[in-house]
């Protein structure tokens, strides 16, 4: 019976397979715009998840400052100093490793190049905050965080602009009239998400340059890692308590300074991502319901069409549910084929452009199982009431249909 359903319901496509095709359309393009969008949204917030993360290790970042309503962020807020870090690290047991970081804008020079890029005053912890590693030459010597001597690390968008293929090793470089011995080369990690370029600094021992580049010892903020996730919440509770201390802050008295979790962040960034993805796909599904009311028409269509063929088969003993099932077996497979070719038209148009966003390419099963079980059910639903109407044809009536 079933067998002998679904020849009828193949022949009858075939018979009529360039409104078959028109009829699939709006289902081939609701079930590619939704596998698209939810691929390339997934990608996305792979990435700019991963890039967030990958800032650091159960990473906290203190800065000054602080939103303080309407007026924004307060203005009286003092900058940190290197003091304040050095406490961290002595007074805060969950603290793995803490780093003070000043930035100052400059241009370096070597010969007859220069760029124009950012010094970073850092201290060694800086790499196993950032968990970034020096690919070339060495991290920086006690000597050389506590003296103020002139030496550097440079990152690998730097190297290449002033040394091209050449060793920047041991070569000295100018920046703010002062000269700078190199002594390594950041790894690699190229442009982020936003289109930033994550390798153009020169890292500098902190000391350096406050003593010998800026003429201060203001601090922008510190970063801070937390020995496990776990404790990360005690942490930040003794980091806040210990700087409210420090800075004289009275009881009740709100805080000028905050204090940034990078895995909060990236949770947020990932949930909101989420829902704009989910409703980005939203408003694509809504190509499905046209294409069900399409299906929907062009079965009404099909059975006024073939009304003299459901009178004879009611005649000689076709029951109702037969026939009803005949036309919903054909409206589930149009459904059915439109939702396949939509999942293989979304999957290759999401590969397409995944590069081009410069996002990954993640394969879902779940959501290619779903949008294929969906345009089924569109297939039930919109197919049901031209079915259920040839069902209930008066035989007598129908084989009277001119």
């Amino acid at each position: 019976m079933i067998w002998s359903t679904l020849k009828l319901a193949f022949s009858e496509i075939g018979r009529n397979l360039m409104r078959s095709s028109l009829t699939i359309l709006g289902i081939v393009i609701g079930v590619a715009a939704v596998i698209s969008m939810v691929t390339l949204g997934g990608g996305a917030t792979t990435q700019i998840t991963n890039e967030i993360t990958s800032l650091g290790s159960n990473l906290l970042v203190l800065q000054p400052g602080t939103m303080g309503g309407p007026g924004g962020i307060r203005a009286d807020a003092k900058l940190f100093k290197i003091a304040d870090a050095d406490a961290i690290k002595k007074e805060v047991a969950g603290a793995f490793a803490v780093t003070p970081v000043s930035t100052s804008a400059t241009v370096a020079i070597y010969g007859n190049e220069n760029w124009q890029t950012v010094i970073r005053g850092v201290e060694n912890d800086y790499f196993i905050i950032r968990e970034w590693d020096v690919v070339a030459g060495r991290e920086f010597t006690a000597a050389e965080l506590s003296s103020g001597r002139l030496s550097c690390i440079l990152g690998d968008r730097v190297a290449k602009e002033l040394f091209g293929f050449q060793n920047p090793l041991g070569a000295k470089i100018r920046v703010e009239n002062v000269s700078c011995l190199v002594i390594g080369v950041m790894e690699e990690k190229g442009e982020s998400t936003f289109g930033m370029d994550q390798d153009d600094f020169i890292l500098m021992p902190i000391n350096t340059l406050h003593r010998r580049i800026l003429g201060s010892t203001d601090v922008g903020s510190i970063y801070i890692s937390a020995k496990t996730a776990e404790i990360s919440p005690q942490v930040q509770r003794d980091i806040i308590e210990l700087m409210r201390q420090r800075r004289n802050i009275r009881t009740g008295d709100e805080e000028d300074f905050e204090l940034s979790d990078m895995a909060q962040v990236a949770s947020t960034v990932e949930s909101t991502s989420g829902i704009l993805t989910a409703f980005l796909a939203a408003i694509a599904a809504i190509s499905l319901l046209v294409g069900g009311i399409g299906i929907m028409n062009i079965m009404l269509v099909s059975v006024t069409e073939r009304t003299r063929e459901i009178g004879i088969r009611l005649a000689i003993g076709a029951l109702g549910w037969e026939v009803l099932l005949q036309f919903l077996i054909e409206a589930i497979i149009l459904s059915l084929f439109g939702g396949l070719i939509g999942i293989a038209l979304g999957l290759a148009l999401a590969a397409f452009v995944a590069p081009i966003l410069g996002v990954p390419f993640l394969f879902d099963f779940n959501i290619i199982v779903i949008s294929f079980l969906f345009s089924g059910a569109v297939g039930v639903v919109f197919g049901f009431f031209p079915a259920r109407r040839a069902a209930l044809m008066d035989p007598i009536n129908a084989l009277r249909y001119e």
